[in-house]
């Protein structure tokens, strides 16, 4: 019995090595929201965070990738920052779940044929969805009444540092911003409807909301390498 399993994870293996096309592996770490309630601080990961993360292996240069992220924001405006918003008193959290795609660009030739180790900064550009929580502010008893789920188009930008530390396994650390297409995940512009009281929007109504996510990614390959080589 120990013979069969030590030759099944040894083909395993060699399957494996003939092939490191694709990527997957979870995101871990936290995030920020940037907007009309608390702190304006652009990286200040408070809330935790995690996802999943696909790669296509297209050349040494580029891959297409798919995230998809989770994170429950929560601010408030307890802060010496800004003595207006301090004074203001409102505080609010949100369950955003994210789906995006796009390009990753190396910036060096991230080679994962060869057993040596690689590594190399890189950008992602892409476009997403989220879906997230609907509510406004009761100015009264200062709590947030709920009225539904919203979604919006989102544009994520990344930046990151990866390394290979076997032929199987790719660690990356990045830091990605989103800007949103709505200034509604604070619940500072709520939607127009019967059962939301008008003359409830408040904050800067020129800029929409903006969040960030820092950590790391820890994807597994799989899948038939490409021939990057020109024929």
């Amino acid at each position: 019995m120990k013979r069969l399993w030590l030759y099944i994870v040894i083909l395993c293996f060699s399957l494996n090595a003939k092939g490191q096309f694709h990527e997957l592996g979870p995101f871990l770490g936290a995030g920020n929201y940037i907007g009309d309630i608390g702190s304006t601080f652009f990286v200040y990961p408070e809330n935790p965070a995690f996802g999943l993360v696909y790669k296509w292996n297209r050349t040494t240069r580029y891959s297409l990738r798919a995230n998809a992220m989770f994170m429950n924001i929560k601010k408030s405006d307890y802060s010496p920052v800004d003595n207006a918003r301090f004074n203001r008193q409102f505080r609010f959290s949100n369950s955003i779940m994210e789906f995006s795609v796009g390009t990753e660009i190396n910036y060096i030739d991230f080679n994962l044929h060869g057993g040596e180790r690689s590594w190399s900064p890189y950008l992602f550009l892409g476009i997403g969805y989220i879906r997230y929580d609907l509510f406004y502010h009761d100015p009264l008893t200062l709590e947030n009444i709920e009225y539904g789920k919203g979604g919006e188009i989102t544009f994520p930008a990344i930046v990151g540092v990866k390394t290979n530390i076997s032929p199987f396994v790719v660690l990356g650390l990045e830091i990605g911003a989103r800007y949103t297409l709505t200034d509604n995940l604070d619940g500072s512009a709520p939607e127009t409807e019967a059962n939301v009281p008008n003359n409830l929007m408040f904050g800067n109504m020129n800029n929409n909301d903006w969040y960030v996510f820092t950590g790391l990614t820890i994807s597994f390959t799989f899948g038939d390498l490409p021939c990057y080589c020109k024929e």
